[in-house]
């Protein structure tokens, strides 16, 4: 466990026992509030990390250090950017997606640039957005949102 996860779980045991201290029923029933929330959330975890599975075993670690390491990584955050640029899925489901990546060798930019696109850029919302907005603004949202990214990976590269 990373010192950051430690920190989480300090904080958190720490929050809950001064909730506990202020209001003990209060308390209570948002921790009954919570459980009911994650029966409801546990299939859709359960899916994640299913997704996940299927991910990594389709496509080897090996393939993913080759695609997405360190070697060329201008090509590789240009790849990881446009995928994210088209492709639909929800950010809980990417984050740890990307996360498994890094862990097979992906390098952190290219990383960061399919998470910031995936988010930030509508290749396949463009017909809505287009529709709803123009075609001018939805083509000026999406060209700036995705040099946006492309900066966002650069600097999170310089950062980390």
């Amino acid at each position: 466990m990373d010192i950051f996860t430690m920190g989480f779980w300090v904080v958190g045991g720490i929050l809950f026992i001064l909730s506990i201290v202020k209001n003990r029923k209060k308390s209570k029933e948002a921790m009954v509030k919570s459980r009911g929330m994650m029966k409801n959330m546990i299939g859709d975890i359960i899916g994640i990390i299913f997704m996940i599975g299927l991910v990594l075993t389709v496509i080897p670690p090996q393939t993913i250090e080759n695609v997405l390491g360190s070697g060329n990584t201008a090509l590789s955050t240009l790849v990881a950017a446009i995928v994210g640029s088209i492709t639909l899925i929800p950010a809980f489901v990417a984050f740890p997606l990307v996360g498994s990546f890094v862990d097979a060798g992906a390098s952190i930019v290219p990383g960061v640039a399919f998470l910031t696109t995936l988010t930030m850029v509508g290749v396949v919302t463009f017909p809505l957005e287009k529709k709803e907005f123009g075609t001018r603004f939805a083509v000026a949202r999406n060209l700036l949102s995705f040099g946006a990214a492309i900066s966002i990976a650069i600097l999170m590269g310089v950062i980390l």
